[in-house]
């Protein structure tokens, strides 16, 4: 067994494909769209369905890129599969040779933060070798950074060439009203009202980032669950003590 599933990294119980959020005039053939249903076929047998081994994920914080990561394992635990999630940013400390030996054993791998490793030639030699295996065993391997394949400042030409094996897709940042629609959707698979006028507030008054957002409704679950409060523009000023 790989040495990686000894890592505890906890997925996000919400980063599920039900709990990402598309707007009902999204295309069908819009870039978001369309890496949700490649990434929700990635151990589909249906028939007309394609299967990619390799898929590169790009966006900003808050684009959705390691809501999508770990809503593929989430996914593929669901059919009793063997996945693995690996957020970079926190894991530079291991030995990249040692951290990603044996992971071609599991059925998907999802890398996330690529961007922080690009430039360290033990790292991409490292990555490069998986690559090869997991190509060599048929699996499935899934990459999320913040920038495309193109901009990573990498040393090793034939990894970038591996970052081209499978479709590329680019999801970009929401604006505010967009933000206010996914604040509103996950508050509902609460079972929290959170209106126009409290979304906006909240949107004006704290961090612009969708992940800090995501923090705050927490924070407002779990307040108003205990004080029975619903969600107003007074309480979220009580609560974050904005002026």
């Amino acid at each position: 067994m790989p040495q990686q599933l000894s890592l505890r990294i906890n997925l996000n119980d919400d980063a599920t494909f039900e709990n990402f959020f598309l707007k009902r005039k999204d295309s069908q053939q819009s870039s978001k769209s369309q890496a949700v249903s490649t990434l929700q076929n990635q151990f589909c047998s249906n028939f007309g369905t394609t299967e990619e081994s390799f898929v590169y994920l790009w966006g900003a914080s808050g684009s959705g890129v390691s809501h999508l990561l770990q809503a593929s394992c989430h996914q593929a635990s669901a059919q009793g599969l063997l996945a693995q999630y690996l957020p970079f940013k926190t894991l530079l400390d291991y030995p990249p040779q040692q951290l990603l030996d044996g992971l071609e054993q599991l059925s998907l791998v999802c890398l996330d933060d690529l961007q922080v490793i690009a430039g360290d030639a033990a790292w991409e030699e490292a990555l490069f070798d998986l690559f090869n295996r997991i190509k060599d065993v048929g699996g499935k391997l899934l990459l999320g950074a913040n920038c495309s394949a193109r901009e990573l400042p990498l040393q090793l030409p034939d990894l970038q060439s591996r970052f081209g094996w499978g479709p590329v897709f680019q999801l970009s940042e929401p604006e505010d009203d967009e933000k206010m629609a996914i604040l509103q959707f996950r508050a509902s698979r609460r079972g929290m009202e959170l209106n126009d006028d409290v979304a906006q507030y909240l949107i004006s008054r704290a961090a612009r980032n969708l992940g800090e957002l995501m923090n705050c409704l927490d924070k407002l679950e779990e307040i108003s669950l205990q004080e029975s409060r619903k969600l107003s523009i007074p309480f979220v000023k009580q609560v974050f003590n904005f002026s």
